[in-house]
């Protein structure tokens, strides 16, 4: 008489008949699991090909897009929504105030999936970068400017197979998925571009998406942090110079004395030479301007006819520099170290100009951006 075992080496008939009670389990109490494929990342082209980036000959999942990162940044989803079934445990919505801010606690998922017919309807076994729509977690009557339901997406995150899920015939029949919501990135461009509901004139981005108010409030805090500190350094523009001769003394040009006011008073007007430097030195305290308000000039080049005195700025050097007439040459007085404490293009510094430099030059026909990747501007070409 043979032994009594309910493991065979094969999946025999007892395992095909637990695995159909535990299916009918999800289709009774499952709830409803839209399925958006991830097929693989967008295949690179064309001159945009490199070795970290290589070309492949299809769209597969096992492909990758950047080799030097790991990451597929450029993700391709099927347009068709495959439908399965899942169970997860549903939790309050807690905030751990353990720590210093407010945590959110659930934004993580834990759901189990029957295995078998989950592969028998997407065509392959569920992987990392599946997104799942849960279509009853809907909220209809979110505060926004919308009239369609806010949907919630989840992307899978792990996949490995359920404890809980493996039979007397020790053959496992349920995976288990961690699941973490989406985000308004460039891996889920497809998912987001999709209409938020049938006939609408909003995609899923306008509805989810939080980028644009995230971004007025990071450029209400922008403009107002400029407004405390309008630039870097220290300001000395409110300083009064003197200016002074090789000895010492107050450079003095002229002194009138014999001026006549209406009621009878004499004043005294005094024309002090302009000073040759700002008289105050420090850590960031150019800002390209005279000391005193005095006026100026400014261009790519110094003007032909100057007098003893004058400033001017040159606005083609980085940073921009001042120069006094000393009689005889231009002489430095300044550069323009002092900038806004925002890095954008308007800062006139060399590394504000190299980072964020957008210039376009033609070049025999050919519009060339003057900033890119060394892998693109050091490519090997044909000496035709």
């Amino acid at each position: 008489m043979p032994r009594i075992s309910l493991y065979r080496p094969e999946k025999s008939q007892d395992y095909d008949f637990m695995d159909a009670i535990i299916f009918e389990q999800f289709t009774v109490g499952g709830t409803d699991l839209h399925i958006h494929k991830y097929l693989g990342p967008k295949n690179t082209t064309g001159d945009n090909a490199t070795a970290e980036q290589p070309t492949y000959d299809a769209v597969k999942e096992t492909n990758i897009q950047d080799l030097l990162f790991l990451e597929n940044r450029d993700r391709k989803y099927d347009e068709e929504i495959y439908t399965i079934r899942g169970h997860y445990n549903l939790q309050d919505t807690d905030f751990n105030l353990s720590q210093f801010g407010l945590f959110l606690q659930n934004d993580t998922i834990f759901m189990t999936v029957h295995i078998n017919s989950s592969v028998k309807t997407i065509g392959r076994k569920l992987m990392a970068g599946d997104v799942i729509e849960l279509p009853h977690m809907k909220e209809e009557y979110a505060a926004n400017d919308f009239s369609v339901a806010m949907k919630r997406f989840y992307v899978i995150d792990e996949i490995t197979r359920a404890a809980e899920g493996y039979s007397q015939t020790w053959y496992p029949h349920l995976y288990r998925l961690k699941l973490k919501q989406i985000y308004d990135g460039q891996e889920y461009k497809d998912i987001l571009d999709l209409p938020a509901e049938d006939d609408a004139g909003n995609t899923l981005r306008d509805v989810l998406s939080t980028y644009e108010r995230e971004m007025q409030i990071n450029n209400a805090v922008i403009a107002q942090a400029e407004d405390y500190a309008k630039a870097s350094g220290y300001e000395t523009a409110h300083l009064y110079t003197v200016s002074v001769l090789e000895n010492g003394e107050v450079a003095i040009v002229s002194t009138d004395y014999d001026t006549l006011l209406a009621d009878g008073t004499i004043t005294t007007d005094t024309v002090f030479l302009s000073p040759g430097d700002t008289g105050y030195k420090g850590y960031l305290v150019g800002d390209g301007f005279p000391p005193n308000g005095a006026l100026y000039g400014s261009g790519t080049g110094f003007p032909s006819d100057p007098q003893l005195g004058d400033y001017f700025l040159r606005v083609d050097l980085f940073p921009n520099r001042l120069f006094r007439y000393s009689g005889n040459s231009w002489q430095k007085v300044e550069d323009a170290v002092r900038q806004t404490l925002t890095p954008d293009i308007t800062r006139s510094t060399l590394k504000g100009t190299f980072v964020n430099n957008e210039t376009v030059n033609n070049i025999a026909g050919e519009d060339v951006k003057e900033r890119q990747a060394l892998s693109k501007a050091l490519k090997v070409k044909a000496d035709t």
